[in-house]
């Protein structure tokens, strides 16, 4: 009787957990940047899909296309974008604390905001504005080459201070901010 009730167990547990396990695979690649900005110590963890379909190979339009103006994206492939500081943070007149945060990006034609989410550890489509700590102005930049896989970089500032960098297909965004003393 004891086994019946434990197949039945393990078998209730699958079925619980394939869905969530199917619709939690990954498609894109994974990387960490990290960088020590002014004694700050900073990551971001985040998924890097590629300009060309994975399906069919191939090529997407990105911007206003795949990564439609005017909504939430989660700024990767995958989970949310994760990043993280050991120190506050000011990015314009906003004050970031020591911490954990998911990115987005709400991209636009005629402007773009980063948002910095307090939520962490979804799937990047569950998106919650009410967790929003702040969304800050994005510059918007053409690059000299095509970048065929999205990526992220912190980079320090030329006057202190650092940049974070979204760079894909032929358009960067990038937002400045220092290390609070």
């Amino acid at each position: 009787m004891n086994k019946i009730k434990t197949s039945i167990l393990i078998a209730a547990i699958v079925a619980v957990a394939l869905p969530a396990l199917a619709q939690r695979k990954r498609v894109s690649p994974h990387e960490t940047v990290s960088a020590d900005i002014d004694g700050a110590k900073l990551s971001v963890v985040y998924g890097r899909p590629y300009t060309k379909d994975p399906k069919s190979g191939e090529p997407r339009k990105i911007w206003g296309k795949l990564v439609p103006y005017g909504k939430v994206w989660r700024a990767g492939a995958d989970e949310a974008t994760i990043f993280t500081t050991d120190q506050t943070l000011t990015f314009g007149d906003t004050t970031v604390p020591a911490g954990k945060y998911s990115l987005y990006m709400l991209p636009g034609e005629d402007g773009s905001k980063l948002i910095i989410n307090k939520q962490t550890g979804q799937w990047g489509t569950m998106y919650d504005e009410k967790q929003d700590l702040a969304r800050v102005d994005l510059k918007k930049s053409a690059v000299d080459k095509q970048v065929d896989q999205f990526a992220i970089a912190i980079d320090k500032g030329d006057a202190g201070g650092g940049v974070l960098k979204l760079t894909w297909e032929n358009t960067q965004y990038a937002v400045p901010f220092t290390v609070k003393k």
